[in-house]
């Protein structure tokens, strides 16, 4: 199976940002280390926090969930800046957003210079533009034409 490069994953967790003990995030969930979901089967592992090494060893597996999204719905050769910029896409949003994208359609019909552009539509969140999503976008659009 093909993996996120070192550059897609330190654009994952640059955005996600790290913290070592859990927290809620913006949805409501316990979260820990670079934007994994603690589960409640898990409280008591995460209940003393994570090092930076472990934060990244559980990213690297909560991110394969992306990585085989991206696999199963793209058709076409991707470089690894296009794979890269579609996982972190798909990691922060989910497959269901790939999946029924006008996103996936361009990237399928090999569209590559028309995705920035709907990479930039997935910047609102609660009914409002968020500026942290436009940056994130920005530079997935970036990693995406560093082909």
């Amino acid at each position: 199976m093909r993996h996120i490069t070192q550059d897609g994953l330190d654009l994952i967790k640059r955005f996600e940002g790290f913290s070592p003990t859990i927290y809620i995030c913006p949805a409501g969930y316990p979260t820990i280390g670079y934007g994994h979901l603690v589960r409640d089967h898990e409280r008591d592992r995460y209940g003393q926090g994570v090092t930076e090494p472990e934060a990244e060893d559980l990213l690297r597996r909560d991110v394969q969930v992306a990585e085989r999204a991206v696999l199963r719905l793209i058709d076409v050769p991707l470089t690894d800046g296009q794979y890269d910029a579609l996982v972190s896409f798909t990691f922060n949003l989910g497959a269901g957003a790939l999946q029924r994208s006008t996103l996936r359609r361009k990237v399928n019909r090999e569209a590559h210079a028309e995705v920035p552009a709907q990479l930039m539509r997935w910047v609102w969140a609660g009914g409002k533009r968020l500026r942290g999503l436009e940056l994130r976008r920005r530079t997935e659009s970036l990693h995406y034409l560093s082909s």
